[in-house]
């Protein structure tokens, strides 16, 4: 009844539409019944027949990898569809006239691709292949906006299209998506009963004859060759594939066969529906936000609803394939090693650098006129590492989640949408203004997340489903202002890209004495951050005053976060790699993990933003990426291993 009450609220916007488009007179504007026919018309078809493409893919990739988590946006394959396009525009533009589905193909699969190779040893444990897609996805998306701020205008409609702007200029969209839907749909249903076998554990499925490495293989290439020509024809949409398998299940389909029908069904309406809303709600300039954007924002506050509701499926979780780490006998000399060779990488990126002629040490008056541009950068990174990774151990502890991180649980693009929401107002505001709206979403999104997480007892897995919703929330304020296409949307986008080329020393002092004042009272904080961790009523016990407690650490990690994010952006896993890698080194105890934590991802992001600008020198690349690219694999390999179930 509620999906009924949706398509026929869907077809009343659409009738709306079609009613202020129509042609004033029997003989008409021929221009407007060029529109109509054209414009108008198409869009709905395309946004039903979107719809329910990703809602499909979303449940094939959910039955063969048994994860609730799983769509085309968790595993990367729309960043890595968009990014392979921006490639293949900027170097190969006649692959994008011969065949863009083709390219969004490749960058999909090669995503999917890379999440299966890192987490194949974990058995394709569902927490583990999310969190390895968020790192592709958060690597393809800063090399995508790193493409976008280097060639400027040429490719910056490419980012505003990838947002899921659902415009239409004919009917080959539609073209295209109807017959890769009626494929993959008329698969679907051939291939129903592997599908119900590949719900199932792999020892059983083989038992019944499955060739399950090959079934699997086959079925996701179906999900990607679904969700990308969706990229392909209209941009990212997120949520639609996350959304519509789940609801489908809430509504009452528990059949894998009423599934099938039940998912892209919904999957159309959410998204007819969101499309007509946008349009309802677009002004005389335009739409103001891509129906893609639209989607996520509405699709943030829905998966929170849907969470407690949420029944996961079956699969060993983090804490079971878990195995413990070692403690190391002098954990202050080992983090005064690390802390020493903070000091040295910072040193090297100091005197060390690129040239016209290639690689030189700087000294003397070289080194005296380089100093005044690198110091602060080394300064703003290593400052904002360490108070990401601080964030990271004290979120970490609070919850007893060793998945959480101000990344994950989306409070750096919580900062970004406070920052967002302040540049769409005026984008010529100082520093601190900038600094108490970053603050403030960074609050909100971890209180929000925690919150909930508190109410509905949420275990890890839902813990990091809750904070891809409010991170995707957030991301689409933040896609929203930057598809304006004004110059808040330039300083945007380089600042989700975490570039450090702008920092003065003004900034590189703010920064250091920010991370001064908020680190010191973190250590302070271990022994409630040690009781915590036993329950809450052993730890009132223990005379610890729980609001309080909770309150102080939950401020204190958003502030780091926000200032942190403020500078470097948020496209980093710094605040989920560094607690790890020092607890892996034998760093477990609170006050010994916190103190090498901060000394390894002050490193970390020094040595990043190195690399970024020296490694094409004279072009500055992003810091976020060079991040992932050396913390990400650290951390698959970490998986694999098995991370402690509690930090």
């Amino acid at each position: 009844m509620v999906w009924s009450g949706l398509a026929v609220v869907a077809a009343g916007l659409f009738l709306l539409r079609v009613w202020a488009a129509w042609p004033d007179a029997p003989g008409g504007d021929e221009l407007d019944r060029v529109i109509l026919l054209y414009s108008v018309l198409p869009r709905p078809v395309v946004a039903i027949l979107a719809g329910a493409a990703l809602g499909l893919s979303g449940l094939l990739l959910q039955r063969v990898l048994r994860n609730a988590l799983a769509e085309p946006s968790t595993l990367g394959i729309s960043a890595g569809a968009q990014l392979a396009m921006a490639i293949a525009t900027l170097f190969a533009p006649g692959l994008m006239v011969f065949s863009p589905a083709l390219v969004a193909f490749a960058g999909g699969a090669l995503a999917v691709g890379l999440c299966l190779l890192l987490t194949w040893r974990r058995g394709l444990e569902p927490v583990s292949v999310v969190l390895a897609g968020m790192m592709v996805a958060l690597t393809a998306t800063s090399a995508s906006a790193a493409l976008i701020l280097a060639n400027g205008d040429y490719l910056f409609s490419l980012f505003i299209w990838g947002g899921g702007s659902l415009n239409q200029q004919s009917w080959q969209p539609v073209l295209s998506i109807a017959p890769v839907l009626a494929i993959g749909f008329i698969a679907s249903i051939l291939l129903l009963r592997p599908l119900t076998i590949l719900g199932l554990d792999d020892r059983t499925a083989r038992s019944l004859g499955l060739a399950v490495d090959a079934g699997r293989l086959g079925m996701l290439a179906l999900a990607v060759w679904l969700a990308t020509t969706i990229v392909a024809q209209v941009g990212v949409i997120g949520f639609v594939g996350l959304a519509a398998p789940a609801l489908a299940g809430l509504s009452g389909a528990r059949t894998l066969a009423r599934k099938l029908v039940a998912a892209p069904a919904i999957g159309a309406i959410l998204l007819w529906t969101t499309d007509g809303f946008v349009q309802l709600f677009s002004g005389g300039g335009g739409e103001r936000i891509p129906t893609g954007a639209a989607t996520a924002l509405l699709g943030g506050p829905l998966l929170l609803w849907l969470l407690p509701r949420l029944r996961m499926m079956e699969w060993p979780t983090i804490g079971q394939a878990a195995s413990l780490a070692r403690r190391t006998a002098r954990p202050w000399v080992l983090v005064l090693a690390v802390a020493v060779a903070v000091l040295v990488v910072a040193g090297l990126a100091l005197v060390l650098g690129k040239g016209p002629d290639g690689w030189i040490v700087a000294n003397g008056a070289l080194l005296a006129d380089l100093a005044n541009w690198r110091w602060p950068r080394i300064l703003v990174a290593a400052a904002a590492g360490g108070m990401m990774a601080g964030a990271g151990v004290l979120v970490q502890r609070l919850t007893g989640n060793p998945l959480a991180s101000p990344e994950v649980l989306g409070v750096g693009s919580g900062a970004g949408a406070g920052l967002a929401a302040l540049f769409a107002f005026n984008a010529a505001v100082g520093l601190p203004w900038q600094f108490v709206a970053a603050s403030v979403g960074a609050l909100a999104s971890l209180l929000l997340i925690l919150a909930v997480s508190a109410r509905a007892k949420f275990g890890p897995e839902r813990l990091l489903l809750g904070g891809i919703a409010v991170g995707a929330a957030c991301g689409a304020v933040i896609t929203a202002v930057i598809a304006l296409g004004t110059a808040q949307s330039y300083a945007l986008l380089g600042w989700l890209t975490g570039s450090t080329s702008q920092t003065e020393p003004s900034h590189a002092v703010v920064v250091l004495i920010a991370a001064a004042i908020l680190l010191l009272p973190a250590l302070l904080m271990v022994r409630w951050l040690d009781i915590l961790q036993l329950g809450a009523p052993v730890a009132a016990g223990l005379g610890v005053p729980l609001g309080r407690a909770r309150g102080a650490v939950v401020i204190l990690a958003a502030l780091m976060t926000a200032i942190a994010s403020l500078f470097v952006g948020p496209l980093s896993f710094v605040g989920l790699i560094a607690p790890h890698m020092a607890r892996l080194m034998g760093l477990s105890r609170t006050r010994h993990q916190l103190a090498g934590a901060v000394a390894l991802g002050a490193g970390l992001l020094v040595l990043s933003d190195w690399l970024a600008r020296t490694l094409i020198f004279p072009y500055q690349l992003p810091v976020g990426l060079f991040a992932s690219l050396i913390g990400g694999p650290y951390l698959v390999y970490l998986l694999s291993r098995g991370v402690p179930s509690r930090a």
